[in-house]
């Protein structure tokens, strides 16, 4: 049983591209599918597909790769918020990761977000992971 949900789902992906897969697997949940659309939208990951299943459904992310470096495009993705210490936040003291460059995912009362569009639509909430 996993304690941490969200931290599995970042770890996972940490791991494939260290180990330099093209394509990773993880159970599926609402806020996950959620994180995924925005790592597509902001151009980390290459593609995302949900499988639904009578159980649980999985969630299949085809990693991003530099063409010549085969780097990954995620260079750094961590957790912020965790179980045992949730990490709130106005909108005044939403985070900026790398001057803006990066990007800080936030569950807000209007849905899960980036820290960018959570200013816009002024809005705080938990700061879920920083992606760069």
């Amino acid at each position: 049983m996993v304690t941490d949900p969200i931290s599995d789902f970042l770890t996972r992906i940490r791991n494939a591209q260290g180990a330099g897969h093209k394509v990773v697997e993880i159970p599926a949940s609402k806020i996950k599918k959620e994180i995924t659309k925005i790592l597509f939208d902001q151009g980390y990951i290459l593609n995302y597909k949900f499988e639904e299943s009578e159980v649980q459904g999985k969630i299949k992310i085809a990693l991003k790769y530099d063409r010549q470096t085969q780097k990954p495009a995620i260079k750094s993705i961590q957790r912020a918020s965790r179980p045992g210490l949730r990490q709130y936040k106005g909108v005044r003291e939403l985070p900026r990761v790398l001057n803006g460059l990066g990007v800080a995912i936030i569950s807000t009362s209007k849905g899960v977000m980036t820290d960018k569009k959570a200013r816009t639509e002024k809005v705080g909430g938990e700061v879920i992971c920083y992606v760069y």
